[in-house]
């Protein structure tokens, strides 16, 4: 019984792990349409963290019959245009993200204090 649920759970992970985007394409977003995929391919409770910008998008889309979800960064008309050029009618919805941080500040670090002689 255990064999039937790591071999479950692995194909389940290596779903979740399949990549839609290249990493050139991921690089083309952001210059072509200055949009940037946070989560790529991630479950609907991922996609949905807090721990996000509140300027960020959930994107419903299809691949191979299977809905993928991803959490991206960009203006909603953009968004459109790229996803529209990847997947054209298998796009299905772009959603505001669940984010509560300020875009300004999201992914900031603070610099490390020196010490001082």
């Amino acid at each position: 019984m255990s064999k039937l649920r790591d071999v479950i759970k692995k194909a389940q992970n290596a779903e979740e792990n399949m990549n839609n985007w290249t990493p050139e394409e991921k690089e083309a977003c952001k210059s072509t349409y200055g949009c940037d995929i946070l989560i790529e391919n991630g479950s609907y409770s991922k996609v949905c963290t807090k721990e996000a910008p509140i300027d960020a998008y959930i994107v419903k889309y299809f691949v191979d019959d299977k809905m993928c979800f991803d959490l991206t960064r960009g203006s909603r008309v953009r968004l459109f245009d790229m996803y529209w050029d990847k997947f054209r009618k298998e796009l299905k919805s772009i959603e505001f993200g669940k984010g509560k941080y300020n875009p300004k500040t999201w992914g900031y670090s603070s610099s490390k204090n020196k010490k001082r002689k």
